[in-house]
């Protein structure tokens, strides 16, 4: 219901600056879009931030494998042991797997959860991407003269006319000047 409001709120907004904009002046009004997907998808310090959290999620993946393994050892060990262990003993060796479990729960959590370490990383490390991302688009909105430059993904752009012009190419040509191509250092 929220993103029906925001996209009806947004299609209010652009038609009435249509209509205003269009009726107060007599300047053709040029509009632009953008594939924000394709972009971060294909701009190369985007990838390079996005193979680092690659990197970073496969580290904690890793120490969390760990953890499961701890779990299920102690578990086969209570399980194999069972007969031979005193209920006091067997009681300490459950209430150890239930603290590791609850620590491993608490991991899962601090990385992936709602507010976890994997979502700040992933903001901090785009911020200066998306930063200059918009900085280029202002530009070649300015240097080419467009009065609007929507962005596909985010702008819920239902209807696009052939005759509108796909600024996606441009700003990731705009982007890359300068920065040197991904050399595939992985290859064996």
């Amino acid at each position: 219901m929220k993103g029906f409001k925001l996209s009806f709120s947004l299609c209010l907004v652009l038609t009435t600056l249509l209509v205003v904009g269009v009726g107060s002046t007599s300047a053709q009004l040029k509009i632009g879009y953008v594939n924000s997907n394709k972009v971060l998808a294909t701009y190369k310090e985007a990838q390079d931030v996005r193979e680092k959290l690659r990197d970073l999620n496969a580290e904690w993946e890793k120490e969390a494998k760990g953890m499961q393994k701890q779990i299920q050892d102690l578990q086969e060990q209570l399980e194999s042991q069972s007969l031979l262990l005193s209920e006091e003993r067997k009681q300490e060796k459950q209430q150890e797997i239930q603290s590791l479990y609850l620590k491993y729960q608490q991991f899962l959590n601090e990385k992936w959860g709602a507010q976890g370490e994997a979502i700040k990383k992933e903001e901090e490390l785009l911020e200066p991407v998306i930063k200059k991302i918009n900085v280029a688009i202002k530009n070649i909105g300015e240097a080419e003269g467009y009065s609007y430059i929507f962005d596909t993904v985010a702008a819920n752009i239902l209807y696009a006319s052939e005759d509108q012009t796909d600024l996606t190419e441009r700003l990731l040509k705009e982007l890359n000047k300068g920065v040197p191509a991904k050399t595939n250092s992985n290859s064996n």
